[in-house]
């Protein structure tokens, strides 16, 4: 196992310089946010879309690109100008597919990556990375926020404090609704998003790992575009699951509410409440990172891993035992 040491600027002389990858995406106000926040600076932006308005709420003097290799010329030109001038961190919030090929942009300009989830599609890519980032000097960071959700912290500290050794029974549902732009964009393409699965399930598999343990079994009971269900074992919880993006999916009180996202962990039957402290767990992970800490390659293993393997698992016929509910309103099942 290759390891390096984290590569950190000393902000105590100079302001962290930032490149940003994806300006344009829906994630993308969340990492500006951020980078305000905790006193750094955007120098440069990059996006094929030219819809970048939001970057006049926090940084207008920033340096703005449409092409790739204006982007890396004018990086590049920083890089040989100095300490004080040079790109220090690189934000990537491009589609899926791209995210291997932006960490491997930012450490060849000795920049450390803040990739967004997952950090790639396919696990034997990590390796890789691993020892560009070893000869590089620089640090991957992926960012996984729920990690530093309180209400997640405390749930995963009661657990590891338990002194009974009973197996958690768990039940995870999310449903985000999308319209037909879903389906016509990078995120309706197996190849380029890692399907449901990875697109919109792997930070709350890894959130699942990270409180209750490695996969020891697992199973899937259903796979489409737009759905999946499914059931994991792992060390200390069973775990019952369901994805989707199709409205039709949303409970009766998240419609009557006018709600177009229903997301629940229901643990040993009682409900899990985190749906409050999102909006500033971005602003954690780069205090976090800026501090010396973050989460790094070693780190998302085992969800890249699993998503994976559930994006090339046959579906199975269903164990009522290990079914989630939703699964018993669906004709097919």
């Amino acid at each position: 196992m290759i390891t390096n040491k984290t590569t950190i600027h000393d902000s105590s002389n100079h302001i962290n310089n930032f490149a940003i990858i994806g300006v344009a995406g829906y994630i993308a106000p969340r990492h500006l946010k951020a980078i305000k926040a905790t006193g750094c600076n955007l120098v440069a932006a990059l996006d094929k879309s030219e819809s970048v308005g939001i970057i006049d709420s926090y940084f207008p003097a920033a340096e703005f690109f449409t092409e790739f290799e204006r982007f890396d010329r004018h990086i590049e030109k920083l890089r040989r100008m100095g300490e004080e001038s040079r790109i220090h961190y690189v934000s990537i919030c491009s589609p899926n597919y791209l995210h291997d090929a932006h960490i491997r942009f930012a450490l060849r300009i000795h920049a450390n990556p803040i990739c967004e989830k997952p950090l790639v599609i396919n696990p034997w890519n990590l390796d890789a990375l691993q020892e560009l980032e070893h000869e590089s000097k620089q640090r991957v960071y992926c960012v996984l926020q729920l990690r530093l959700h309180p209400a997640i912290i405390a749930l995963r500290e009661d657990v590891l404090n338990s002194s009974s050794s009973k197996r958690h029974q768990v039940e995870l549902t999310y449903i985000t609704s999308r319209g037909k732009w879903y389906f016509s964009s990078w995120k309706g393409s197996m190849e380029k998003s890692g399907g449901i699965a990875t697109n919109i399930g792997v930070h709350f598999f890894d959130m699942l790992m990270w409180i209750f343990g490695k996969v020891q079994y697992q199973e899937v009971h259903y796979s489409e575009a737009t759905k999946m269900a499914g059931f994991l074992a792992l060390e200390r919880a069973d775990v019952r699951w369901f994805l989707s993006v199709d409205s039709r999916d949303l409970p009766d009180d998240a419609l009557q509410q006018g709600k177009s996202t229903y997301r629940s962990i229901i643990l040993d039957g009682a409900e899990v409440e985190f749906s409050e402290g999102f909006t500033d767990l971005h602003n954690l992970v780069y205090k976090d990172i800026l501090t010396g800490n973050g989460f790094g390659i070693d780190d998302v293993r085992s969800s890249i891993r699993l998503v994976s393997e559930l994006r090339t698992t046959h579906p199975q016929r269903v164990n009522r035992s290990h079914s989630h509910p939703i699964l018993a309103l669906m004709k097919a099942i």
